[in-house]
């Protein structure tokens, strides 16, 4: 039986069946999470007439295989019945639905005087804030004195372009020909960069209302995809929804009971992962497989599985997202060296429910080795689904009182800091960590930093040059020791832009002015810089500084891995 057919289906078309309530999203899916540029980025590919992709959605007949719901900023269905339910293509639809009917928190613009200079399409195509988009463009005044057309008329508005364009040309038309002349270009404006939008079309899958529940799986495997892949999470949610265990309620639930997940945007997929290590399910012939987080092994994953897990998955992760944070200095996502490596601490973690006592300290000592071995070890930098099996593993062995994993017993501190930047991120961010985890005061308020420092929109606390980047450029110091984690600690915007590019002596003499010798010491040393008289922050020796720092970031590193 053949389970789906292919089409070209117009944009417009498919935008009003969702502003219709005639095409909808299975429940099961995740929410929108594009950001605006990934938006913008698909607007100029489809007025650029490029493939954006194959769409994926499956006919909703009588017998309801999965439950409805609306696009996110379209009209709620409340007890609609949709026609269609999108399976694949629900960022796209989502963002392309959100820009060309005026909803969400983003608006979207082109620039028409930009682009008949001959500007470039990506340097006139633009979004705004909803807020400040309407302060600057939100009548049709303001849009014909900047010649800027607000995306939004192009289906969401009543008479499209040429409604808009109409409405342009009584208030700019002084005479006829002013009118005539006016009319001509906006004409070819449309016809250049507007009609394409008009006239897309997608490659649309269309499955039929008796395709299977694992058809439908299969189908999400083969087919070739783009924008926000469907995962292997949201395969299982669909796989084990008929079978009353509700994955993307369970997640919603954990994140209300656990706000910690949020806070560092953990991916459901993780907690897949630990359920995999801590249930590992049994082959074909009933003996117990061997704990695998591969995706292949996810994707095998039982129901029965899931439920037995789920629970002590979540608390695990948790547990070990607040170790992380309360004993590692990782107070953000952003910090995190490695991501693969919460699944293996999780994991052990939630093994460790029934210890107590002393043992507890011992158990998160031991884990705390093993963490920053792993870091300063750079174990996760290849093949990181083996080295989380191989951890689980041998940290359960340790636990148990036997021998310490490789990755702690064979630990040899190996990095070399001169030449760690950013984009050496598990060392850098290691680093960063350790930092935080010393107690870094906040060198404008000297309060400790927080995450709530960190994510402070007015004064936030980032990270920063120590001798500042234009004063070492005019010095000629290379860019290499410019940038390298030796010469960067966290430092707040309204700090960094007084340090500007004067010299450390300078601006470190001006803090201990104001707050006082011990007060400027006591943050100097959270941050692990040199202190008192013959500091070379003081006698501004570049050199000399980044040997001090260098030894002083390795020791604590020597005694985080008792190396």
């Amino acid at each position: 039986m053949k389970h789906s057919y292919p089409t070209l289906e117009p944009l417009r078309f498919l935008l009003e069946m969702i502003h219709n309530r005639a095409m909808a999203l299975p429940d099961f899916q995740r929410d929108f999470v594009w950001d605006p540029y990934a938006t913008d980025e698909l607007i100029e590919s489809i007025i650029s007439n490029y493939p954006a992709g194959t769409l994926l959605r499956i006919k909703n007949g009588q017998q309801l295989l999965f439950k409805p719901r609306a696009f996110e900023g379209a009209p709620e269905l409340n007890g609609a019945k949709p026609a269609y339910l999108i399976l694949d293509g629900q960022q796209r639809l989502t963002s392309l639905y959100q820009a060309f009917y005026g909803k969400g928190e983003h608006r979207y613009y082109l620039d028409l005087a930009s682009l008949e200079k001959g500007k470039d399409l990506e340097d006139c195509a633009f979004y705004m804030k909803a807020d400040e988009g309407e302060r600057k463009y939100g009548t049709i005044e303001l849009q014909a004195h900047s010649m800027v057309f607000p995306m939004e008329r192009v289906f969401g508005g009543i008479g499209g372009f040429s409604g808009w364009q109409n409405q342009i040309l009584r208030i700019r038309g002084a005479d006829t020909s002013t009118i005539l002349d006016l009319q001509e270009r906006l004409t070819r404006l449309h016809n250049d960069w507007i009609k394409p939008i008009e006239e897309y079309d997608f490659p649309m899958v269309t499955l039929n209302e008796e395709t299977s529940g694992p058809a439908v799986c299969m189908i999400f495997e083969t087919l070739n995809r783009t924008g926000v892949k469907l995962s292997v999470y949201d395969l299982l949610t669909a796989r084990f929804w008929p079978q009353d265990f509700n994955l993307r309620q369970k997640w919603e639930e954990a994140l209300d009971e656990k706000p910690i997940l949020e806070e560092f945007r953990i991916d459901p997929y993780y907690i897949l992962q630990v359920i995999a290590l801590l249930e590992p399910g049994a082959d074909k012939d009933g003996k117990s497989r061997a704990p695998s987080i591969k995706r292949s092994a996810i994707l095998e994953m039982k129901v029965e599985q899931a439920r037995a897990g789920w629970n002590a998955a979540v608390n695990g992760l948790a547990e070990a997202l607040s170790i992380l944070r309360d004993d590692c200095g990782v107070l953000e996502s952003g910090l995190l060296p490695y991501n693969t490596i919460v699944i293996p601490m999780g994991a052990v973690w939630a093994t460790q429910k029934e210890v107590t006592g002393a043992d507890v300290g011992a158990s998160r000592v031991k884990i705390l080795r093993w963490f920053w071995c792993s870091v300063f070890g750079q174990k996760y930098e290849n093949a990181p689904n083996s080295q989380a099996e191989k951890d689980f593993a041998e940290l359960q062995r340790w636990m148990k009182g036997g021998e310490p994993p490789e990755s702690v017993s064979e630990f040899k501190l190996e990095v070399n800091l001169r030449q760690v930047k950013p984009r050496q991120r598990a060392v850098y961010r290691g680093v960063m960590a350790l930092i935080l985890q010393n107690g870094a005061l906040d060198f404008h308020k000297r309060g400790k930093i927080t995450s709530q420092l960190l994510a402070d929109k007015r004064n936030p606390v980032d990270d920063h040059h120590i001798f500042p980047r234009t004063y070492l450029d005019k010095r000629a110091v290379s860019a290499s020791l410019r940038d390298c984690i030796i010469n960067r600690t966290f430092i707040d915007r309204i700090t960094n832009r007084r340090l500007s590019k004067r010299a450390p002596s300078d601006y470190f003499t001006e803090i201990q002015t104001k707050q006082g010798e011990i007060e400027t010491n006591e943050t100097l040393r959270s941050h692990i810089l040199p202190t008192g008289t013959q500091s070379p922050l003081l006698d501004d020796d570049f050199e000399k500084f980044l040997d001090w720092r260098e030894q002083a970031l390795l020791n604590i590193i020597r005694q985080k891995t008792k190396n």
